[in-house]
């Protein structure tokens, strides 16, 4: 969320936030709601600072006075009660609206209303010329005994899948590898829990509008995240950290699960778009400090495309329009990587920064090197997701007999073979 004195001093810096990423919200009602608790909270405070008042004439007053300074002072207590139900509900109205509240994107950001204004900024690698009829990822890893769709499909339902053989070991070669990466490059390692409470879906943005992606375990209270991220984002909520000057780097694995209620039936076939899957999150918390989150920025999509590169998969960099970049985005880039028999790029990774709009929400703070307690800045992007990557790695990579040729890097892992 954004601070409320910010939204005060800049209505129409957040009423074009709120426009250009297409966010419904009452501005005014928002505004009218915040004049309304400030106006109820003055009030509060008059009625309770001249019942403090009352009470210390009363100590001094004589008896015959103390009857009516005890009836005054019960009628304030009347009306405080009332004008803090009263707060309590305007407060909790107005809440409500500030998580509704979206950042305000960077200058650099293209404006548009959704993903076709979205521009690529980079392109790495040309797409493979075949000079033999392609198969998808689906049939290559038919042919090759790699998959079981037709059964798990039977015992779990549509997205789900069962890899076998080569290609599970694949699968956990691939995340392992990555793993190693992110330890290289000074990240704690977290294996986190794929359930979490409400709050921490609020506190990264992912709730309360993105609920019907999320599965719910309503006994229990819990959610299923879709991202590590929603952990990490929570496990310093609350605390006042003593300094950021080195900033906590955390490579977050686990089991993801989404609904895909909004992907409108794009992707059903195969591995692209799937209910559970394996990711290694990448989260920084650091300072406060724009220059800061940008280099991190930088860094972690940096980290990400050496990691495609690595796999020698054709990729392009977007930058992400104002309506397609969500709610608390300041900016975001997706690397697309190429996917032969869709003839188009397909996004493997999103690389978001959200400055303190999650800090704010999940009460994350430090202090400075005045000592003085900041929001801290928050940014995110996608290591290496599975079973996605394997897509445009089995296609890219298909010869004609229908194998698939292994990248260098992962040859080690399977005693040198340059074939799966």
């Amino acid at each position: 969320m954004l601070d409320l004195k910010f939204i005060r001093e800049n209505p129409d810096v957040v009423r074009w936030a709120i426009q250009v990423k297409n966010i419904i919200l009452d501005f005014d009602k928002l505004l009218a709601l915040d004049a309304e608790v400030r106006s109820t909270r003055h009030k509060s405070e008059q009625l309770a600072a001249q019942r403090r008042r009352l009470a210390d004439q009363f100590r001094t007053a004589a008896p015959e006075q103390q009857q009516n300074l005890g009836e005054q002072s019960r009628q304030l207590a009347a009306e405080l009660k009332v004008l803090g139900e009263e707060l309590a509900r305007l407060e909790g109205q107005l809440g409500e609206l500030m998580l509704l509240v979206p950042n305000v994107p960077d200058k650099s950001a293209p404006v548009g209303p959704d993903a076709e204004s979205n521009v690529v900024v980079a392109r790495w690698g040309e797409p493979p010329q075949f000079d033999f009829p392609i198969k998808d990822h689906v049939d290559l890893a038919q042919r090759n005994n790699w998959v079981d769709l037709k059964r798990v499909t039977e015992v779990c339902g549509n997205r789900t899948y069962c890899l076998k053989n080569r290609l599970a070991q694949l699968e956990f070669v691939l995340l392992t590898m990555t793993m190693q990466r992110m330890v290289g490059e000074g990240f704690t390692l977290l294996t986190v829990p794929s359930i979490a409470r409400e709050a921490a879906f609020v506190g990264t943005g992912h709730f309360p509008t993105g609920r019907t992606e999320v599965y719910e375990l309503p006994e229990d209270s819990l959610f299923l995240s879709g991202t590590a991220e929603i952990v990490l984002n929570s496990l310093h909520s609350g605390e006042i950290l003593e300094s950021l000057e080195q900033p906590i780097l955390y490579a977050g694995v686990s089991p993801c699960f989404r609904r895909e209620a909004g992907s409108a039936g794009r992707d059903v076939r195969g591995l692209l778009r799937v209910h559970q899957f394996f990711k290694v999150e990448q989260y920084v918390i650091c300072e406060n400090n724009a220059a800061t989150s940008r280099y991190w920025h930088d860094r972690l999509l940096k980290i990400a495309t050496d990691i495609v590169e690595s796999l020698e998969l054709p990729y392009q960099v977007i930058e992400c329009s104002t309506g397609d970049m969500g709610a608390g985005k300041v900016r975001m880039h997706d690397i697309e990587v190429w996917v032969p028999s869709l003839g188009t790029y397909r996004e493997t990774h999103s690389c978001s920064t959200l400055h303190d709009w999650q800090a704010r929400r999940a009460n994350i703070r430090y202090r400075d090197a005045d000592r003085k307690v900041q929001f801290a800045h928050t940014l995110n992007n996608t290591a290496l997701a599975t079973p996605r990557i394997l897509v445009p790695l089995l296609e890219n990579n298909q010869t004609a007999e229908g194998r698939l040729r292994l990248p260098s890097v992962l040859r080690p892992y399977f005693n040198g073979d340059e074939y799966l």
